[in-house]
C-alpha cells in the first residue's frame, strides 16, 4: 500500500544572483512499511525535499499525498502527528534548557495527547522502547552521551506513535560502533511497529544496512531509483556508479565491485 505519493515535485529559490531550482520535477511513492533512502552529495536536494515532506517548506509546484490525501501548504495537528523527524545532530536538536523528558513531551504537550500522568507515562515508554531508562527523563541532554542524546531524539519523534519517520542523516554524527547501534534500533523499531523511513543520507554504506530501495538525487533532480540491491549489484546512471565507486570497502567483494564499477564509468 502506498503510505506517500511525490508527484512532480519542484521548488525553486530566488536570490541575488537568479532561481536556484533546488528540486526538479521529482516523483516517486513510498509503500507502507518501507525504508526508501534519499542518497547524494551535498547540495543534491535531499534536505529541501526533506522539508517540503514535513511541511517546513512549501513546494513550488507539485503534490505529495499521504495515505491517497493530498497535504495542503497548512497541515492539520493529525497529519503533523503522523510524519515525524529525527533531525541530524543529536546535541543541536534538544534543548539544552529542557530536561530529556519535557524534550520527549513536547508533542504530547502540542497535539494535547493524555493527561500530566499519562504524558509522562508515555515518555517513560518512549525512552525505553530506544533502550533508555524511564527515569532517564529527569536528566539534562548536556548529560548524555551521542549516542544516548540520538535515541532521546528518536524517542522524541516515536512519542506521538506517528506513522512515517523522516530521518536527516540521524547517524552521521556518531562514531561507527554507536552509529551500528542506532541503525540495529532503526531496523527493529520499524519491524516492531510497521514503521516507514525516509532515509536521508550521502552514506552509501548506512543505506546498505537499512534501505529496502533507494532514490539517488543529483543537482535537485531524480537520476536513479531502484531496490537496495538493483542499486549496488547493477546502477544504471553514471553519477550513482561514481557514488558507489566512492565507498569505503570492507572486504574483496565490495572492492570487486567498486573496481567493476570504477571501469564502467
Amino acid at each position: 500500500m502506498t503510505l506517500l505519493r511525490v508527484s512532480d515535485l519542484s521548488r525553486t529559490f530566488q536570490t541575488a544572483n537568479g532561481p536556484v531550482h533546488a528540486v526538479r520535477n521529482v516523483s516517486f511513492d513510498v509503500q507502507r512499511g518501507e525504508c526508501l533512502a534519499v542518497v547524494g552529495e551535498s547540495g543534491s536536494g535531499k534536505t529541501t525535499l526533506a522539508n517540503m515532506i514535513l511541511g517546513i517548506l512549501t513546494s513550488s509546484s507539485g503534490d505529495i499525498a499521504f495515505k491517497g490525501t493530498p497535504l495542503p501548504a497548512k497541515r492539520t495537528p493529525a497529519q503533523r502527528r503522523a510524519i515525524q523527524f529525527v533531525q541530524q545532530n543529536p546535541l543541536s536538536s534538544l534543548n539544552p534548557k529542557r530536561s530529556v523528558g519535557a524534550s520527549v513531551r513536547l508533542g504530547l504537550d502540542t497535539y494535547g495527547i493524555g493527561d500530566r500522568a499519562d504524558r509522562t507515562r508515555r515518555v517513560e515508554a518512549a525512552l525505553e522502547s530506544v533502550g533508555l531508562p524511564g527515569d532517564m527523563r529527569r536528566r539534562a541532554p548536556a548529560a548524555l552521551s551521542g549516542g544516548q542524546r540520538q535515541r532521546v531524539g528518536i524517542a522524541r519523534a516515536l512519542v506521538c506513535e506517528p506513522e512515517l519517520l523522516v530521518l536527516d542523516e540521524p547517524t552521521s554524527a556518531l562514531d561507527v560502533l554507536v552509529q551500528a547501534r542506532v541503525l540495529r534500533l532503526l531496523n527493529d523499531l520499524r519491524r516492531d511497529r510497521g514503521l516507514t523511513y525516509i532515509f536521508i543520507t550521502h552514506d552509501l554504506a548506512v543505506v546498505r544496512n537499512v534501505a529496502d530501495r533507494v532514490a539517488v538525487f543529483r543537482a535537485g533532480e531524480l537520476v536513479e531509483i531502484g531496490s537496495t540491491e538493483a542499486i549496488f549489484s547493477s546502477p544504471d546512471h553514471a553519477y550513482t556508479r561514481r557514488l558507489i565507486g566512492a565507498m569505503p570497502v570492507v572486504d574483496d567483494t565490495e572492492l570487486d565491485l567498486r573496481n567493476r564499477l570504477a571501469e564502467g564509468t
